[in-house]
């Protein structure tokens, strides 16, 4: 069966992207979805522009798509996208939708409108398993921002490994905050992956932004 990835350069996306590979799926192409808006419902804000870089050494097609990040034109856009996608001789998608029942809705929804199955791999998987086994199975990814309560922010722009899973899961706990981000507590940048023909360098510096709020400014990719 021939998939397209709906990708935000995220871990997320990212370790789907790989279980349909492993699984056998012919991946087509990878599908950004850019929204104008920080606050949007649907897609992720935070570095998305940048996915060109992980399709190359991926060695993917990338269809971008910008977007208002409005709440129903978003959909409207995602629509697009699929109808792309479809035209395109793709049979289904693969999300990294993890808990979100809002996406998951709305993705299901458009897709069987259009004909087209979707493959949700990492839904309602255990949080605190799946952070482990993101370092294991060797995603390399950085955090691009942080806003939670209790966050380890000192790990903003830097390269997760199993020390520092260990400490956000410890946190996570004890401050409440989700354990893999799905609230919007952080968001993650994928710099190397087990489907990556090379590495990605990412150069930056972590700027504070509030209180409890921290961004990894992207200033060069190589």
């Amino acid at each position: 069966m021939k998939l397209c990835s709906l990708f935000s350069g995220g871990k997320d996306s990212t370790f789907a992207l790989h279980w349909a590979v492993l699984k056998g799926f012919k991946v087509e192409c990878l599908v950004t979805i850019i929204p104008r808006r920080k606050d949007s419902w649907m897609f992720q804000y935070n570095n998305v522009e940048l996915t060109r870089y992980q399709a190359e050494v991926l060695g993917l097609p990338l269809l971008s798509i910008n977007s208002s990040g409005e709440k129903d034109v978003e959909l409207t856009d995602l629509r697009k996208a699929l109808e792309m996608v479809k035209s395109q001789g793709a049979t289904g998608i693969v999300t990294g939708a993890l808990l979100s029942d809002y996406q998951r809705m709305n993705i299901n929804i458009l897709s069987s409108e259009l004909g087209l199955k979707v493959y949700s791999p990492l839904w309602r998987k255990d949080q605190e398993r799946y952070m482990r086994e993101l370092v294991e199975y060797g995603f390399e990814f950085i955090i691009t921002s942080a806003t939670a309560y209790g966050f380890p922010f000192d790990l903003v722009g830097k390269v997760i490994n199993r020390e520092d899973v260990e400490r956000i899961l410890e946190r996570a706990r004890k401050f409440g905050f989700n354990p893999a981000f799905e609230g919007g507590e952080a968001e993650t940048f994928v710099v190397n992956a087990p489907l990556f023909k090379r590495k990605l360098i990412v150069e930056g510096k972590p700027v504070k932004l509030g209180e409890f709020e921290w961004e990894y400014q992207i200033e060069r990719i190589h």
